[in-house]
């Protein structure tokens, strides 16, 4: 029986020189909160917790994993990491709303799931992907993210293209005009094959929504990525979806499987493993998703450790989903990944060692480091 004996958290802080853009907000440095646990053998494994924006809730959140998630299952047993993160989520409620933390509290416990996963691929000597249950090998199709809005975006998209990626999302909500300015040079410099994706953030109300759906029909799009706030009613997305005649996408703001199967409005689901439910939820959602006859496009824009555990899901799941992958600059990701994700045909190859396929060696972001916290059983 492998039983949990110590857990860290690591974070990191680091300036940009270009900024992040989106419609709810800008982000000056990249934060990333890595997780490592380990059983009384000595056996470990790595989670990431999402801590995005705002930055500053990177400290807050290695301190409830610290202070809260771990010891309630120190010294437990970790063979089975989905019964571990179902065994929390009962335990947590009461504390989520209790506190008001929810989205803090549920972010510190995915980052542990994840490394529960982890942990265990790397004992069983397997690829996470075949220890969740994933039957194919090979390699995943990915998109580029977060590309910066306004003049810019056309020449994000060209270096996407030469980096090797086929898909493309670009960020609106920075205004009508502005925003089909972004768009018309890149429509038009699409190639056959690409795709390309819209994310407002959020940014939008109703009726902006369905103005703006209508305009963006001009466009080739594969997707149009929250256009409403995430709790606003179904009416209105059911409204919306009419307007726009393209799926609407979706999830990273959503915490419980119910929301997900609530959400009928969403043709692409986007759960984020380190932000609500880990690998053990997400990847229930994920398989309900293509049972529903939508895709499986997992949420990421964080650190390498997050993204890798995002493309071991989607290669679990598979379907006809794609690999989110930040092209923003991020120390906490391109410092540790040494190649691990480059593109060949707009896919990535499935890493081939156990677990992750990868150790992230810390000491390279040294410098960036504001934060550790362990504790043991």
């Amino acid at each position: 029986m492998s039983r949990l004996a110590r857990v860290e958290s690591f974070v990191f802080r680091c300036p940009i020189a270009s900024p992040v853009r989106t419609s709810f907000g800008v982000m000056s440095e990249r934060v990333g909160v890595f997780v490592r646990a380990e059983d009384a053998d000595g056996a470990y494994g790595w989670g990431e917790i999402w801590a995005n924006f705002p930055a500053a809730s990177a400290e807050h959140r290695a301190l409830l994993l610290d202070s809260v998630i771990a010891p309630r299952y120190l010294g437990q047993s970790i063979d089975d990491p989905a019964a571990v993160w179902a065994e929390g989520e009962r335990g947590l409620h009461v504390l989520r709303v209790q506190s008001g933390d929810a989205g803090a509290l549920s972010a510190a416990a995915a980052g542990l799931d994840l490394a529960l996963h982890d942990l265990r691929a790397r004992k069983r000597e397997m690829p996470l992907w075949a220890a969740l249950g994933g039957e194919d090998g090979s390699a995943v199709p990915a998109y580029a993210s977060g590309l910066n809005p306004g003049p810019a975006a056309h020449d994000l998209v060209i270096a996407a293209r030469a980096r090797g990626f086929r898909g493309f999302k670009i960020k609106l909500g920075f205004g009508r005009e502005a925003d089909i300015d972004t768009m018309r040079p890149i429509a038009a410099g699409l190639a056959a094959g690409e795709r390309m994706m819209v994310d407002i953030n959020q940014g939008w109300d109703v009726v902006e929504a369905c103005f703006m759906a209508d305009r963006l029909r001009q466009f080739p799009l594969t997707w149009i990525e929250e256009p409403l706030a995430a709790d606003r009613p179904a009416w209105e997305w059911a409204q919306v979806a009419a307007a726009a005649m393209v799926p609407l996408a979706g999830g990273e703001n959503l915490r419980g499987a119910l929301a997900f199967e609530d959400a009928r409005y969403l043709a692409v689901v986007q759960p984020d493993a380190a932000k609500w439910g880990g690998a053990s939820a997400c990847l229930q959602v994920g398989r309900a998703a293509l049972l529903g006859g939508r895709s499986y496009c997992p949420h990421f824009l964080g650190g390498a450790i997050g993204l890798v555990h995002s493309l071991h899901l989607l290669a679990t799941v598979r379907g006809p989903g794609m690999l989110e992958v930040d092209f923003n600059a991020n120390p906490v990701r391109e410092a540790l990944l040494d190649g691990l994700m480059d593109l060949q045909h707009g896919c990535v190859a499935l890493p081939t060692g156990p677990g992750l396929g990868f150790d992230p060696d810390l000491a390279r972001l040294a410098e960036y480091r504001t934060l550790h916290t362990e504790r043991r059983s």
